[in-house]
């Protein structure tokens, strides 16, 4: 497939499955080059051959693990040395797992970090100082409505999410001079594969709360990053969920989702 050179790619973590694919058939859509990161390079190669039939855009894939060591370093070092121009990158991957503390594997909780928050800051600023020579770019980093709790059952996972949105809703004030947009992307509950890697599919919580469909949550988060808005909550109880838990004692919201992960 021919491909220009000059039109700017949009790099997406985390992108074969749930927001991350949806946001990358929605960049692809509208005639953006992509460059899809996951671990799984057999699903890569898949998402690839159907956007580029698709939408008739280029589309590079990077099977890549972003837990391990140095992971967002080498992941940029491709990028530049491929030459491939970006200014469009979709913080998407992440994962968590449900159980006491305690009773998890230290090294999983250590690699939810270096996937959850590490990840998200070195690629931030890799690609920032990128964005601001160039003069502009966009960021989106998806965090989740656990930002705003404490998370019983899921401590380190929540805590993460706290981090991505506070992190990126500094950045947005901080790179606007630069031109560069910065966007939280904020779900809730969202029928994707999560659910089922993180073990809560016999939880409380995916029983009782309103689940949203990945692809209108990925609408929500593109257009706010088109809008270059600060931070999207998409849906209606998603919101009214997030003020909520703003009118209550923390020490009420932990109890309450300890009841719901348990």
């Amino acid at each position: 497939m021919a491909e220009n050179r000059q039109t700017p790619y949009a790099l997406i973590t985390g992108a074969t499955a749930g927001i991350g694919w949806e946001l990358a058939q929605l960049a692809a859509r509208d005639g953006t080059p992509l460059i899809l990161v996951a671990r799984d390079a057999t699903r890569l190669q898949q998402r690839k051959a159907e956007l580029e039939e698709r939408w008739s855009v280029p589309v590079h894939v990077i099977p890549h693990d972003l837990s391990r060591e140095g992971a967002a370093q080498a992941l940029f070092d491709v990028v530049q040395e491929n030459h491939w121009p970006v200014d469009t990158l979709v913080n998407n991957a992440g994962f968590g797992t449900i159980g006491e503390f305690l009773e998890s594997e230290l090294a999983r909780d250590q690699a939810m970090v270096r996937v959850n928050v590490l990840a998200v800051v070195e690629l931030c600023k890799l690609f920032g100082w990128v964005f601001r020579e160039q003069g502009g770019g966009r960021i989106l980093n998806v965090a989740s409505t656990a930002a705003y709790i404490p998370g019983p059952r899921m401590a380190v996972y929540y805590a993460t999410k706290a981090f991505v949105l506070s992190f990126s809703e500094a950045l947005y004030y901080e790179f606007k001079p630069y031109g560069i947009t910065v966007t939280a992307l904020v779900p809730g509950p969202t029928r994707t594969e999560f659910q089922a890697r993180a073990g809560m599919k016999n939880v409380k919580l995916t029983k009782f709360l309103v689940m949203m469909n990945a692809a209108d949550v990925a609408r929500a988060g593109w257009q706010g990053l088109k809008k270059g808005k600060r931070v999207v909550i998409p849906g209606i109880f998603n919101k009214l969920s997030v003020y909520s838990t703003r009118l209550m004692p923390r020490a009420m919201n932990a109890r309450i989702i300890g009841w719901l992960q348990g």
